[in-house]
Parts: C-alpha cells; sequence; structure tokens
C-alpha cells in the first residue's frame, strides 16, 4: 500500500487537471480593480493596500540574508535554487503588487501576478527537491517558471479579447496548498516541518479569504480592508515558511538541527 502512495501527487495534479478542463474558463470578476481601501497618505493613493505589500519586501531580505550562508547545508542544499526563486519572486511581488494598487488595471495586474505565480513555482520546485532525492531541482524550476509565466501571459492574452482565462494561474496557486503537505507525508517529513508549513499553508489560505471579502471585511471593520489584511497574512506565511527554512541550522557553523532519516532516504519514484 505504502508504494502506491508515491503516486498520490500524480493522481491529484491529473484530478486538478480534471476538474480545471471540466469546469472551463474562469473569467476574472468583473470588478476586481475596484478595492475598498480609499485611504490616501502623503500623496499615495490606495495607501493602506500599497504600503501592506512592504512586508513582502521585509521577509524577501530578511530570509535571504538569514538562508545565504545555509546555502550549502545538508538540509537547504537540495533545493536552494527553488528557495532562491521563492525569495526574489517575493521581493518582486512587493514592487509588482505596490506598482498594481497606485493604479489598478489589467495591464498592472500581469506584474502582481507574475510574481506571485513564480513564488509558487519556486516553493514548489524547493520543497519536492529537499523531500525527494534526486530530483533535478534546477530543470523543475525552469519548466515550473515557465508554467507560471505562461499562466500568467494565457489570462493576459485572453483578457484582451474579453476571453480571459484563470484556470492555470489558479492551479498553480493551488498546487502548493494540496502537493506540499501529501508531499511531506508520503516521503516522511518530520512533524515540525509539517506543523510549520501546515500553518504557513493555512495563513495563506487566511489571506485568499481576507482577499475575496475586501469590502465586506472594511464594511465590519472600518479601519482595514479585506485586501490590505490578505497582504499582511500572505507576508507572515511567507514568514513562517523562510523562518522554518532557517531553523535547518542554528549558525553558521553548522550545528544542524536533524532532519527525518526517511526524507533523505527518499526516492523519486513518481512525482
Amino acid at each position: 500500500m505504502k508504494r502506491y502512495l508515491h503516486y498520490s501527487s500524480t493522481i491529484a495534479i491529473v484530478l486538478g487537471v480534471a476538474i480545471m478542463l471540466l469546469h472551463g474558463p474562469i473569467p476574472q470578476l468583473e470588478h476586481c480593480h475596484e478595492f475598498a481601501d480609499r485611504s490616501l497618505w502623503a500623496g499615495i493613493p490606495h495607501a493602506a493596500d500599497v504600503l501592506s505589500n512592504l512586508g513582502f519586501a521585509v521577509v524577501a531580505l530578511w530570509g535571504a540574508s538569514r538562508l545565504w550562508l545555509q546555502r550549502n547545508h545538508a538540509a537547504t542544499q537540495a533545493g536552494w535554487v527553488g528557495y532562491s526563486v521563492f525569495l526574489v519572486a517575493l521581493l518582486l511581488t512587493c514592487v509588482g503588487s505596490t506598482y498594481y494598487h497606485l493604479a489598478p488595471d489589467d495591464w498592472r495586474l500581469v506584474w502582481d501576478r507574475l510574481p506571485i505565480a513564480l513564488a509558487c513555482a519556486g516553493l514548489l520546485a524547493g520543497v519536492r527537491a529537499q523531500l525527494i532525492l534526486g530530483v533535478n531541482v534546477k530543470f523543475e524550476v525552469i519548466g515550473l517558471a515557465a508554467f507560471a509565466v505562461a499562466s500568467v501571459a494565457w489570462w493576459y492574452v485572453g483578457q484582451q479579447s474579453g476571453t480571459g482565462d484563470l484556470r492555470l494561474y489558479l492551479m498553480l496557486q493551488i498546487a502548493p496548498l494540496v502537493l506540499i503537505p501529501l508531499w511531506q507525508a508520503v516521503y516522511g517529513a518530520n512533524r515540525a516541518d509539517r506543523l510549520w508549513f501546515g500553518f504557513a499553508l493555512l495563513l495563506y489560505v487566511f489571506a485568499k479569504v481576507a482577499e475575496v471579502h475586501d469590502h465586506e471585511i472594511h464594511l465590519s471593520l472600518g479601519v482595514i480592508t479585506g485586501h490590505t489584511i490578505k497582504h499582511l497574512l500572505a507576508s507572515a506565511a511567507a514568514w513562517v515558511l523562510v523562518a522554518r527554512l532557517g531553523r535547518f541550522t542554528t549558525s553558521a557553523t553548522g550545528t544542524a538541527e536533524s532532519i527525518n532519516t526517511n526524507t533523505l532516504r527518499a526516492t523519486h519514484q513518481c512525482v
């Protein structure tokens, strides 16, 4: 039975693709650029939505400084390329989302969505390479990054003719929520890793819920909007992920926090 569990992620991917195909195109919400935040601070329009993006840059820069010395450590080396893409994409998310929220429209939204898609791609590649011995992380990063770019391009090109389809982009966002816990369960990640990653993914789910209920949250709370909360929760989720990666070593000299031996013994029998 355990042998067949190695096929579970492949099954999940196939099911996800089938569901999206059967569902059909997912258009962008009609009023997606009409955010609840109307604040103006120091001449900055939509100031709360704009400035709340700084959290992504803080986490990216903190993570890079924290993890750089650990890039050759046994616990992080395998996934380092993927994690590097994740950190760079976090920094670009700050830039792209700031650019978008200053004057929201479809073209600017491209530069908001693209780094988010790349962050998902880098995280997937990094975690998979760390958990599964023998994975070619560079090849997977290139493939997933290409898919990330294609998912945003597919939506934007279609959007220009009124047929924008978010299915590819949404699949990439959903993938870490499903595949990372699945890989951790199948390949024996230790309990602490699973709890930390689970907490991060839960924060991200809450962030997406807050995004959907932007206006309702603003009406209820008055002082903050759902989209601003989304930025803060997503930044917190990224911090949790980076903080956990940073705990694999306790000093630059390499006193290591032990990692589950099952992780190192895992093979790449399938996706």
